[in-house]
């Protein structure tokens, strides 16, 4: 494909997402940015949150990692299931009941301020970090494959993507996102089963056959039983499950998406049905991960040494141009849920949480002003980190974000754990000193794990310790004072 091809897919993709901004956002104000007027059909949000979770990560990391670790991330994927099960019965009746905006504002009634904003700012940065290594996997692709021949700097293309997103999200917030990630997950999926298909068509294989290639070359091995591997099905599955509750049940921007639903009930269908689809969308993407290796091999292709370029590696250099036009708007697709949600989750938490927004005393206009002035900003935040990862990335992207999401989500699933399950009131001033030394203590368990436990290896389990850390780090700063739970 011709750059000037790629890059007008690229605008054209992005005036279809400016015209769906132009018209949702037609009257908008803070309630339709921050939780889209509480009138989001729930179907459309189930819809569009799978294109939100599954992202660029998804997208390219998924399939890559098939040649490696087989489909040992179905483990993971089961844990999920069960995880958005306990968000869609404990935690969204809590937030319901007590009408939050952010989800963060619970600490506040429960511990006190400090905690509060110890919570909220965790959030930022998870979502900060979390996000942007999202967009950075996609903008790479973009670059090594496109733009770099054309000697456009890749701050030039972090830059001008970025902008893109900007734009469409200025305004409408929450009550764009809902629609334009639906347009986008239908772009995704589409992409997805359509590559599938070609791969095999240019293999020249029926359906019956490419399942016998993939098992001849055992790729399909799902279940892991060495207790000592890091794919060991136990701490996979218990993963899966606190990496759910933490990364959507505990995270402003997934939880804001099901917050602008009418009541509980929408907002639980709309977990039900997202949790199960997402299931088999992940069993897609793995399956076409063991298609591309089968075809890598058959046509001599050498793999990446950063698999997640496998994909596009084959899309774009040995399927033809129609299968490049649909991995790359299956691509774009996959980068603008990873960045549009986000900014505006993070400007809604910087705006409610941390500088007290909606409760200051001046008028709608100056608000408006200085919400801008948050989106912007954390636009720019964005491309800093992804220059950042660009230099710095070595590894699986979907790899490097669960184990940022292990060190950086642990603080909040121990604060809220506390909250919910214990009746002890705590030393406010005292929590962001537990929720900054748990995370310092798992980095050096996981440091010294296999020689400390006679070769055990730490894996996204991380997660699960360091909420376990935070949750006793507040029992040892808890008052004698408890309280009743209304």
């Amino acid at each position: 494909m011709s750059p000037a091809l790629i890059l007008s897919i690229v605008f054209l993709y992005f005036i279809v997402l400016l015209f769906i901004s132009f018209y949702t956002a037609r009257g908008a104000n803070a309630q339709s940015f921050f939780i889209g007027n509480k009138k989001s059909k729930w179907y459309i949000v189930a819809y569009g949150m799978i294109g939100t979770s599954l992202s660029g990560v998804t997208f390219m990391s998924v399939p890559g990692e098939v040649g490696t670790k087989q489909f040992a991330y179905m483990q993971i994927v089961l844990g999920y299931l069960f995880g958005y099960f306990i968000i869609a019965l404990v935690l969204l009746p809590l937030y319901y009941r007590l009408n939050l905006t952010s989800i963060y504002t619970y600490l506040r009634d429960r511990f006190g301020n400090t905690t509060y904003k110890t919570g909220s700012l965790f959030f930022i940065l998870s979502r900060t970090l979390g996000a942007s290594i999202r967009v950075f996997l996609v903008v790479n692709m973009l670059q090594v494959f496109v733009l770099d021949p054309m000697g456009i700097p890749f701050g030039v293309t972090g830059a001008v993507i970025i902008a893109l997103i900007l734009v469409y999200t200025f305004k409408g917030g929450v009550k764009t996102i809902v629609w334009t990630d639906m347009i986008q997950t239908t772009c995704m999926l589409a992409a997805l089963i359509l590559c599938t298909i070609l791969v095999m068509n240019h293999l020249g294989y029926s359906p019956a056959q490419m399942v016998s290639a993939i098992n001849e070359k055992e790729l399909t091995k799902t279940f892991f039983w060495d207790w000592k591997d890091k794919k060991f099905f136990g701490k996979q599955f218990l993963s899966g499950i606190f990496i759910t509750v933490a990364m959507t049940g505990l995270d402003q921007e997934m939880m804001q998406k099901n917050l602008s639903c009418k009541n509980l009930k929408e907002a639980q269908k709309n977990m039900f049905t997202f949790s199960f689809i997402l299931v088999l969308v992940n069993l897609m993407f793995l399956t076409l991960g063991a298609v591309l290796f089968v075809f890598a091999q058959q046509q001599s292709i050498t793999i990446p040494a950063h698999t997640d370029q496998l994909f596009p590696l084959i899309a774009l250099d040995h399927l033809g141009e129609i299968a490049g036009l649909i991995f790359l708007i299956g691509l774009i697709s996959a980068l603008y849920p990873s960045a549009d949600g986000a900014l505006t989750a993070l400007t809604s938490a910087f705006c409610i949480d941390i500088i007290n927004l909606p409760e200051r005393n001046m008028d709608e206009r100056k608000r408006t002003r200085i919400r801008y002035l948050v989106h912007f900003s954390f636009a720019v935040v964005f491309l800093l980190c992804i220059i950042y990862f660009r230099a710095n990335v070595d590894s699986s992207v979907i790899s490097t974000l669960l184990a940022i999401a292990g060190y950086t989500y642990g603080p909040l699933l121990g604060l809220y754990s506390f909250g919910m399950f214990m009746k002890k009131k705590i030393h406010d001033k005292l929590a962001p000193v537990v929720c900054v030394v748990s995370p310092l203590i798992c980095y050096y368990v996981n440091l010294h794990s296999q020689q400390w436990f006679n070769g055990y290896q730490l894996g996204f389990e991380v997660l699960v310790l360091n909420g376990l850390l935070t949750f006793l780090g507040l029992l040892l700063i808890s008052k004698r004072t408890i309280i009743e739970h209304g």
